[in-house]
């Protein structure tokens, strides 16, 4: 493997394409297939330039792991790398989502994408197993080096799987946990050395792109005019719509109140998609009446199951509004559907962009510095902690029949068990592609439910 001088934006372009269809595995799969790529393999980012954007994006409402990819584009090739990277994390999702809405609403069914799904499952929890091994074993190293970090670890995983603690009382812990161990334990809150930056392998890993020591770019330094071109452009792209769709259909039509109510789901998504869905199920389905309280469920297995954020499963209370809602007439049902759901998914990811594009390069200028690393540090322990319970909560949940009755091993899937077992074994002992076990995995799913073996 050679380390490249540079990376071209259409050669970023490519691979910020391909990351939107393979981002399977909620936020966990996501910075874990992102992390492989772009510090194991390509190198174009180290590890604590990569842990230290992480961290960042933690701190924000709304989806970590796009935030990241924007984060990383904007790095590599200005704003406009940011815009590319952020949207193509999104766009295919919207797409395939808008595609599997359409199916779920004409034809009621979807049995073969039922199969597939029973497929994608164990592949995406063996992925998430993947993702705390690795960024565990490069965050926490030894428990005689860092006991506090693991400390924080295990805290932030019974917090959250045990107690059901919000994400951001844990972050604000963590931090706090971090400030002080930065005063009075420095050495094991500071950043791992290279060969804990490696993970396992004990050699040091080639100089990467943005390395650890790579001054920062031009046009990541802090500049009081460039953040009022943000903002104000920010502005713009969030009035202009919203004011297209009021001229148009009214304040109280169903497009605007779409863009006005994600909006505001969009800050405070805090803690990820789980914590603002009880928001979106008690406006789209209580206060407005888009859709159903089943169908909200039907939608949830959907965008847990397809490539991009969870958080995209406003795209398919978007298209079930907007097909009910008919904003386009009764002619043109699959169009309104698009168009809301469209709507929405814009409404929603905007603030994400301006967060990112508007805070970079006050984070950029706290790279390497105590004061703000050692929180930093304190919180990548603690959402090590979180996924692994997350980690937990998933394989609960891919591994047992929730509606057959009996004792738990009685309840026990054992296909996706298997599914499970082979999939991690790709993934973790024989070093396989996320897109190769994926679509066998997918493809497993889809001939078991073909012969009956999976209902």
């Amino acid at each position: 493997m050679t380390v490249q001088h540079s990376v071209g934006f259409w050669e970023a372009l490519r691979f910020w394409l391909k990351l939107g269809f393979i981002s399977f595995g909620g936020p966990a799969g996501q910075i874990a297939v992102m992390h492989k790529e772009l510090v194991v393999e390509k190198r174009w980012i180290s590890e604590q330039r990569f842990l230290h954007a992480l961290n960042y994006c933690m701190l924000l409402p709304g989806p970590e792991a796009q935030q990241l990819a924007t984060y990383i584009g904007w790095l590599l090739h200005r704003t406009w790398g940011g815009v590319v990277a952020g949207a193509l994390f999104v766009l295919p999702s919207l797409v395939i989502l808008i595609t599997l809405s359409w199916i779920y609403v004409a034809f009621g069914h979807v049995p073969w994408v039922a199969g597939l799904f029973y497929g994608i499952k164990p592949a995406v929890a063996a992925l998430v197993l993947q993702a705390v091994l690795r960024m565990g074993g490069k965050t926490l190293r030894h428990p005689s080096q860092a006991p506090l970090l693991w400390l924080i670890a295990l805290g932030s995983f019974i917090a959250i799987g045990l107690f059901s603690l919000p994400f951001p009382a844990i972050v604000l812990a963590a931090l706090t946990a971090g400030w002080l161990g930065g005063r009075f334990a420095p050495r094991q809150f500071s950043p791992p050395s290279s060969a804990h930056a490696s993970g396992i392998a004990r050699t040091k890993p080639l100089p990467a792109l943005i390395d650890d020591l790579t001054p920062v770019p031009d046009h990541a330094r802090f500049s009081r005019g460039r953040l009022a071109r943000v903002l104000i452009a920010g502005a713009a792209l969030w009035l202009l719509p919203m004011g297209i769709l009021v001229a148009w259909q009214g304040w109280g039509g169903t497009l605007a109140a779409m863009g006005w109510f994600f909006t505001k789901a969009a800050l405070l998504t805090f803690g990820g998609a789980y914590a603002v869905l009880p928001y979106v199920y008690q406006g789209a389905v209580v206060e407005h009446g888009w859709l159903l309280g089943p169908q909200m469920i039907d939608g949830l297995a959907l965008g847990e199951t397809t490539p991009g954020p969870l958080i995209m499963v406003v795209a398919f209370v978007g298209f079930l509004g907007g097909w009910g809602q008919q904003v386009l007439g009764p002619g043109a049902l699959f169009l309104g559907g698009a168009l809301a759901a469209a709507v929405v998914t814009w409404f929603t990811f905007l603030p994400s962009f301006l967060f990112i594009l508007a805070g970079g390069p006050l984070v950029e200028s706290t790279h390497g510095k105590l004061h703000f690393t050692a929180p930093m540090m304190a919180i990548t322990a603690a959402v090590v902690g979180v996924i692994a319970s997350l980690a937990m909560f998933f394989l609960s949940h891919v591994l047992w029949h929730e509606t057959v009755r009996g004792d738990w091993l009685g309840r026990l899937d054992w296909v996706a068990l298997g599914m499970v077992v082979l999939a991690a074994v790709g993934l973790i002992g024989c070093k396989q592609g996320v897109v190769r076990v994926i679509l066998s995995s997918a493809l497993a799913g889809w001939l078991l439910q073909t012969v009956g073996w999976v209902g």
